[in-house]
């Protein structure tokens, strides 16, 4: 059973807009899995679908064999989002916030509070717990929003830009708790504008772009597409970088 099954899902919306036209995506479970596109290429719409945001035109979308359309709670039991915009309550406690995001999932807060602390401590947060979120630096609210993602235990994370905004010394201590996580089998989808990142962590990836998948396969197929003779520029980026430009600048 895959993580997410994704078959010919389309959007278009009120004003004629087509978001996305027949997308078809497999994740296995405990995948490391980079949904990479430019703005506009139909990623947040995606995304939104998946969470039961946004309403798509056609199509079938599965988490963990739990139909959105006819099992929408029990899909919805098995995701954790960390959206691209930060949506916390900043005069909240930390505690409290992940505490009370579990209340939300069922759990009794017996159980969500010794969980919450470890989370926290794993994510360095522990000594912050009893502050507004308000006191917390730009990177460490961004890793409270991964903190509240996790509480009620899901087996699948999505994280929409994470690490936007972040100093290079913290994104690369998350990349090391995320790697972690896949190690526990929690399965992820990353979107990011950092490629290099992408490069770095993700075993599978797909290239949106129009509203339609462009490219998509393990990481080595993906960078195996990099066309030496198609660089033409003095400037030189990574491997995926240059797949991704020659994908996506047509």
């Amino acid at each position: 059973m895959n993580a997410l099954s994704i078959k010919n899902l389309e959007k278009t919306y009120a004003g004629g807009t087509r978001a996305l036209d027949g997308v078809s995506l497999e994740m296995p479970p405990g995948d490391f899995f980079a949904l990479l596109g430019p703005n506009g290429a139909g990623k947040t719409t995606l995304i939104g679908i998946v969470t039961g945001l946004v309403n798509k035109s056609a199509g079938e979308v599965e988490v963990f064999g739990a139909n959105i359309d006819r099992e929408p709670e029990q899909a919805r039991t098995y995701i954790g989002v960390v959206p691209q915009n930060l949506n916390i309550n900043i005069f909240e406690k930390v505690i409290d916030i992940v505490v009370n995001q579990a209340g939300y999932y069922g759990v009794p807060r017996s159980r969500a509070l010794p969980r919450a602390e470890k989370i926290l401590a794993d994510l360095n947060l522990y000594e912050k717990r009893y502050e507004p979120a308000q006191r917390l630096s730009g990177g460490m609210q961004r890793r409270l929003m991964i903190a509240r993602a996790l509480i009620h235990e899901p087996r699948f994370l999505i994280l929409d830009e994470p690490t936007a905004g972040v100093d290079v010394e913290l994104r690369r201590s998350m990349w090391g708790y995320l790697t972690g996580l896949t190690q526990q089998g929690i399965t992820i989808l990353l979107t990011t504008h950092y490629l290099e990142e992408a490069e770095r962590l993700a075993k599978h990836v797909a290239i949106i772009n129009k509203g339609s998948i462009v490219a998509q396969g393990s990481m080595e197929e993906i960078l195996a597409l990099h066309d030496e003779s198609a660089h033409t520029g003095k400037l030189r980026g990574g491997r995926l970088e240059e797949v991704f430009l020659q994908l996506t600048q047509s």
